[in-house]
């Protein structure tokens, strides 16, 4: 039981890191500081959103698991 749950584990935060790199960049970076910043307060699509959810449930389950498994409570 408790390799299956290491290997969910993996494949959640293979998943996770998936996620992360498809977002968008939110700036500029060090030269938007100087830029005006019109561009930085506009509200997320709908696809955005989705992916924000989605991302937030991987980091849920990648943690828990992550907690699960270091506590050892799966035998």
């Amino acid at each position: 039981m408790s390799s299956i749950i290491t290997w969910i584990w993996v494949g959640s935060g293979v998943l996770l890191i998936l996620l992360v790199l498809l977002h968008s960049p939110k700036g500029d970076g060090m030269g938007g500081i100087a830029a005006s910043g019109s561009s930085m307060f506009t509200s997320a699509s709908s696809a955005e959103a989705s992916l924000n959810k989605a991302t937030w449930t991987m980091l849920t389950i990648f943690l828990s698991l992550a907690i699960v498994l270091s506590a050892n409570w799966i035998s």
